[in-house]
C-alpha cells in the first residue's frame, strides 16, 4: 500500500496569532514554521491515540499523580512566533501550570517543564514526527516521546527496510533522545510509566490482537 506525503496547506506563512484566529477552534491543524499542516485524524489514528491515553490514565490514577492527559491541546514553545504543535497525547504536570502564561484562558502550553510525556501517532506527514518534533521536544526537555507508526509510514532511515509498524520510544539523555524501536511482542519499557504492561503490537493495534 502506498501513502502519499501531504504537503502543508498552501498559503502565506502565518504567525501563531493568525493561526489561532483562523484555526484555533479546529484541532485538526497545527502550525510549523508558519505552515499549516493537516493532522489527518483517521479512524485508526484516533484509535491508537485513544488506546495510549486510556493506558496512561490508569497509570496516573493508580499513582495518585498530579498529572493528566491532554489531547489535542497546543504546545507553543516560548520564544517562537510561527510554531504551535498539537501533540496527539501529552501528559501534563498540573503543579507546573501556575508558570504557564496562557493556560488560564486557553488550552495552550509554552513550557517543556509542564509536559512529562508526549506521543505522536504517525500519519502521512511522518517527517514532522520523526525529525522536527523529535528535535524540538528534546530542546524543550520533554523526558519521553513516543512515535507510534502503526502503518509503517516512516522513511527507511527511521524504521528500516522492509518498513513495518514500529513504536519508537525516545528517552531524553544529555539533551538528546536515545531511541529504542519496538515491534511485535517486544515489551514497552517506559521510564515515565515503569508499571506499564504493554507490547509494541498492543499499542500499534490499539489493543486489537
Amino acid at each position: 500500500m502506498t501513502f502519499a506525503v501531504n504537503p502543508p496547506i498552501q498559503q502565506k506563512p502565518l504567525s501563531v496569532d493568525e493561526f489561532l484566529a483562523r484555526y484555533g477552534d479546529d484541532n485538526r491543524y497545527e502550525l510549523i514554521d508558519g505552515e499549516v499542516f493537516d493532522l489527518e485524524p483517521t479512524g485508526p489514528h484516533e484509535e491508537v491515540a485513544a488506546f495510549i491515553t486510556a493506558k496512561l490514565c490508569v497509570q496516573i490514577d493508580q499513582a495518585s499523580s498530579p498529572w493528566f492527559v491532554l489531547q489535542r491541546g497546543l504546545l507553543r514553545p516560548a520564544g517562537t512566533a510561527m510554531t504551535a504543535f498539537r501533540p496527539d497525547v501529552a501528559v501534563v504536570d498540573r503543579d507546573e501550570l501556575t508558570q504557564e502564561p496562557l493556560w488560564a484562558d486557553q488550552s495552550i502550553l509554552t513550557l517543556g517543564s509542564s509536559i512529562k510525556f508526549v506521543a505522536e501517532v504517525v500519519s502521512s506527514n511522518w517527517q514532522n514526527d520523526y525529525a522536527r518534533k523529535a528535535e524540538d521536544y528534546a530542546v524543550l526537555g520533554i523526558p519521553e516521546y513516543w512515535i507510534a507508526d502503526y502503518a509503517g509510514l516512516g522513511g527507511t532511515r527511521h524504521i528500516g527496510r522492509p518498513k513495518r509498524p514500529t513504536l519508537s520510544i525516545c528517552t531524553l539523555m544529555d539533551g538528546e533522545y536515545a531511541i529504542q524501536q519496538l515491534r511485535g511482542n517486544q515489551r514497552v519499557i517506559s521510564p515515565t510509566f515503569p508499571d506499564l504492561n504493554l507490547t509494541a503490537e498492543q499499542v500499534l493495534k490499539a489493543g486489537r490482537l
